[in-house]
């Protein structure tokens, strides 16, 4: 009989824009024993936030409007989260709006799951594919180096 090996735990990112602060508190609160095996990053209140409310480690990245979502974009990019729950507040103007569109963009292209509301939350933490883990695809994007996408002549 084979033993199956338990899933690695995720790396997954939690974003919350002023207005949806408390619902993402009160979403992770809920959620806190699905999440305390994972790795968890935020942007700065967000994550100063989850700590208190949560009670263990978050690791924290600025705060959204200077840098903290692109920092979380980068770590998308680089391969290092799997998961995205970002509560963006759509009735809400926001002045780093090209930042947060670039974040929703680069979890699209690296294909990983992102929630942007409580029921999408929902579904992701309680599906089987969270508890007994998931391989991604990640997109093949051709080659794209300088020298090796230039003209040879």
């Amino acid at each position: 009989m084979t033993e199956k090996t338990p899933p690695r735990p995720m790396h997954i990112a939690l974003v919350a824009h002023d207005n949806k602060k408390a619902e993402l508190l009160e979403w992770a609160s809920f959620n806190k024993g699905s999440l305390a095996p994972h790795h968890l990053y935020a942007t700065g209140t967000t994550g100063t936030m989850l700590e208190y409310e949560l009670g263990f480690k978050v690791h924290r990245f600025l705060s959204g409007p200077v840098g903290g979502d692109q920092q979380i974009g980068a770590r998308i990019a680089e391969g290092a989260l799997d998961m995205l729950i970002f509560f963006w507040d759509p009735l809400e103007p926001q002045p780093h709006d090209p930042d947060v569109k670039a974040l929703l963009r680069l979890g699209a292209l690296w294909n990983i799951p992102i929630a942007s509301n409580v029921a999408t939350a929902d579904f992701l933490i309680s599906s089987p594919l969270f508890r007994d883990g998931y391989e991604r695809k990640v997109p093949d994007l051709g080659p794209r180096d300088w020298e090796a996408m230039r003209d040879p002549e």
